[in-house]
């Protein structure tokens, strides 16, 4: 629940052409913003179906540029002060996108790469919180943090796709079998994908990512 104090987030949008088959919101990584993953819009959704949001999270650390969902004290383990700060703020966001185009959570993926992936497994699959119909994680983790927990009971109709790199050096591939055990011994419909690179979205990726996100909204 949003309060006085939450924080506004700026965003971009990308319209469907005609009405919506379904919403896609993709949160950016740590020190980039609202403008880094509009051009996966059209990448991802080339028909055009979806109407596409790209938020920026609300934070600026001195000494760091862009934008940021959270401190990071230790990979795998946000700052619970700030992470609060922005789950507020992108639940508030995520509710009042629903709100305003009248897409429901049914009919909605939450995605993003690297802390950006971070949030929509916190938003997705946390407690409180919408059933969506997809979660997108490319290059993060669910995240162990004070104050928040996955609730996973009840979320049978939400997929998850996971994608990461063997050799990430930032966030180490181990995360990803992490999340990858959790959603599959929660019977989450779990699709996974590995290439052999670093911490980037692997283009050779693309394709598939596609593929999974009609499917996973399909045509109304």
């Amino acid at each position: 629940m949003s309060t006085p104090d939450t924080p506004q987030l700026v965003h971009r949008e990308r319209p469907a052409d005609g009405d919506p088959d379904g919403l896609l919101v993709l949160h950016h990584g740590r020190g980039a913003d609202e403008h880094d993953l509009i051009g996966l819009a059209d990448v991802l959704d080339p028909d055009r179906r979806l109407h596409v949001v790209t938020p920026g999270a609300p934070l600026r650390l001195p000494g760091w540029p862009g934008q940021h969902w959270y401190v990071v004290p230790r990979v795998g383990y946000p700052d619970p002060e700030t992470f609060r700060t922005s789950f507020l703020a992108l639940s508030a966001f995520h509710d009042a996108l629903w709100e305003r185009t009248g897409v429901s959570p049914a009919r909605t993926i939450l995605g993003g790469f690297s802390m950006g992936s971070v949030m929509s497994h916190a938003t997705g699959l946390g407690g409180g919180r919408p059933v969506v119909a997809g979660v997108l994680g490319m290059s993060g983790f669910v995240p162990v943090v004070e104050g928040w927990a996955p609730e996973l009971e009840g979320r049978a109709a939400t997929r998850v796709l996971n994608a990461h790199g063997r050799q990430d050096p930032v966030i180490g591939h181990e995360f990803a079998d992490r999340a990858r055990a959790l959603v599959a011994d929660a019977g989450l419909d779990l699709t996974m994908l590995d290439h052999d690179g670093g911490h980037h979205i692997a283009p050779e990726h693309v394709p598939a990512i596609a593929s999974w996100v009609r499917e996973t909204l399909p045509p109304r």
